[in-house]
């Protein structure tokens, strides 16, 4: 990470002055991008799409971290890791679902993934990813 993004990140979380508003500020972000990944799906930018479904949980999950650690996420975006910083037991298919999303977060960004990315998302697929995405977040907000 850049140290530019790095100072914007400590700048933003000394504006925030309690857990309860850094949960929040995580819950609502989750909730944008998950709102975002469903209307670029719908306009059929499955690659973007994707991206925002492990935006989505990523920030959920930093979320659950904040709560039950007590202390700031750690600036990484592997989701089954940041799973594990919560404290959240996790199946092997969940494990596995996690994992295959979190290659979202590559595929979607760098130009040497993009091209087989991008015939990887395709519709059925990205629909697929979507609904799963709806159903993590849902089980995930049990735990915040």
């Amino acid at each position: 990470m850049a140290e530019e993004e790095k100072e914007k990140i400590k700048a933003h979380r000394s504006k925030i002055k309690s857990e309860s508003e850094v949960i929040k500020y995580w819950l609502k972000a989750s909730k944008e991008d998950f709102d975002t990944a469903d209307i670029l799906c719908k306009n059929k930018k499955y690659h973007h799409a994707l991206f925002f479904c492990h935006l989505s949980i990523e920030k959920m999950l930093k979320a659950i971290i904040v709560k039950s650690t007590k202390t700031a996420p750690p600036l990484i975006h592997d989701l089954v890791r940041l799973a594990e910083r919560a404290g959240l037991p996790l199946s092997e298919l969940q494990k596995n679902e996690l994992a295959e999303i979190t290659t979202f977060n590559v595929e979607a960004r760098y130009d040497d993934y993009k091209l087989s990315f991008r015939k990887k998302a395709k519709k059925q697929f990205s629909l697929k990813y979507l609904e799963k995405t709806k159903e993590i977040l849902q089980w995930l907000s049990k735990h915040v």
